[in-house]
């Protein structure tokens, strides 16, 4: 039986989806736009800071539910811009360690409220 991981630590599901969903061990954490959960507003326009905020929206899912970004296993990162993509990676590099997950990224033509970058993981 799946169980549904939910914080006000990061922004509320904006559509029929959690924020995450437990099940045998395994987290999948819903794409995390760079919403503050304080604010409901981007950190600013700048993909490192959207990047940053992305993934600590991430982190307080998984800590809602005893894990750690050691934890992820899989990230799939949706850019706006490919162009993006180094400021991305640096920012990401500061949350992820060797052995680091498995990733895939694509840059898309919209994202939700105009964001840069939305991350999804999964975590074990």
């Amino acid at each position: 039986m799946k169980e549904k991981l939910e914080t006000t630590n990061a922004p509320a599901a904006i559509g029929p989806y959690s924020q995450a969903v437990k099940r045998d061990g395994l987290v999948f954490v819903s794409g995390q736009l760079p919403i503050d959960p304080k604010t409901g507003r981007f950190p600013s326009e700048d993909v490192s800071a959207q990047t940053r905020q992305s993934l600590e929206n991430v982190r307080a899912i998984l800590r809602e539910g005893g894990y750690e970004m050691e934890n992820v296993l899989k990230t799939t990162v949706f850019l706006q811009d490919m162009d993006d993509f180094a400021a991305m990676n640096e920012v990401y590099a500061q949350y992820f360690s060797e052995p680091y997950p498995a990733r895939a990224a694509f840059q898309v033509a919209k994202l939700p409220k105009g964001a840069k970058v939305e991350i999804e993981v999964v975590a074990k």
